[in-house]
């Protein structure tokens, strides 16, 4: 018999609820957010560029909505949650930076790490009192050559590496969610906490000011071996919309999990430390501020 491969026909309708995807005005965030509205949810592109969010709107049917949302500063994320009065079913976690050497975001966090984890922690507990189903944050398969740096989070006091930055930024991506769904358990929240990842996805992530040769090298590699945006968004759309415990991890199911149908994934023993995802949490609410969206 063939295997069964869950494609985004198969979700189930998504009228009535209202769906919020960071950076979805390109790649990965786009396709998910089209996928999102065809099924008939209202969907929310939270982006940096209003412009870009509106040209990716606009090449997709259904209920759509554009906000202006910087991750890589604190104060438009406070401003966006504050202006933020309606429900939420579930929010997808999906922006995310790679490759940006040495670069910092307005409050002076590293760039990857700034972005990827600590904007989403930020947002998400602002947002929490809204969200009525779950979060999905957007991992990747980088997570297992990362390592948190608790002495040095910006990596100032290193040799500044792509994979050394990025892989924190991921491993924190999965830390968080780990320890989202065990604080959501104990304030007895129906909410659950989910975490996926695209595989390997022709979106030029990591490309961006790095040498013409690599780009090439990178754009070539991706003909070859990667799979469409639409198909890496699988992952995302299934833990939206599939029932799963909370803290799943979502991946593509073949080829080292560079490609395919989506399907619980395991994660590296460094991403599974309860201890280091509470130690994260409590580091990350000093460094933005933040605290835990449904403290009383």
């Amino acid at each position: 018999m063939a295997k069964y491969r869950w494609t985004a026909s198969d979700m189930p309708s998504m009228v009535g609820r209202t769906v919020m995807i960071t950076g979805a005005n390109g790649g990965v965030g786009a396709a998910t957010a089209a996928a999102s509205a065809r099924a008939g949810a209202h969907v929310v592109l939270a982006v940096r560029s209003v412009q870009r969010g509106r040209e990716a709107a606009r090449a997709m049917s259904g209920n759509t909505e554009v906000r202006e949302l910087d991750l890589a500063d604190l104060s438009s994320i406070s401003s966006f949650a504050q202006s933020w009065d309606d429900p939420l079913d579930i929010l997808i976690n999906n922006a995310g930076v790679a490759g940006v050497h040495g670069a910092q975001t307005k409050d002076g966090f590293d760039l990857q790490f700034g972005t990827n984890h600590l904007g989403h922690f930020a947002l998400t507990n602002l947002l929490l009192p809204h969200i009525s189903d779950r979060v999905v944050t957007v991992a990747s398969g980088a997570h297992k050559a990362g390592e948190i740096h608790f002495d040095d989070l910006a990596l100032r006091q290193r040799k500044y590496g792509f994979a050394a930055s990025y892989g924190q930024s991921k491993l924190a991506n999965l830390l968080f969610s780990l320890e989202l769904q065990r604080r959501l358990h104990q304030a007895g929240s129906n909410v659950r906490s989910l975490a996926a990842h695209p595989g390997y996805a022709a979106t030029g992530l990591g490309t961006k000011g790095q040498p013409k040769v690599l780009v090439a090298a990178a754009n070539l590699a991706g003909r070859i071996f990667a799979q469409t945006s639409e198909h890496g968004a699988l992952p995302s759309l299934f833990a939206a919309t599939q029932d799963l415990p909370g803290a799943s991890y979502i991946g593509p199911d073949g080829r080292g999990e560079l490609r395919g149908s989506p399907t619980l994934v395991g994660r590296s023993s460094s991403a599974s430390d309860l201890t280091t995802a509470r130690r994260l949490w409590e580091v990350s609410e000093e460094l933005t501020g933040v605290c835990f969206g449904l403290d009383k």
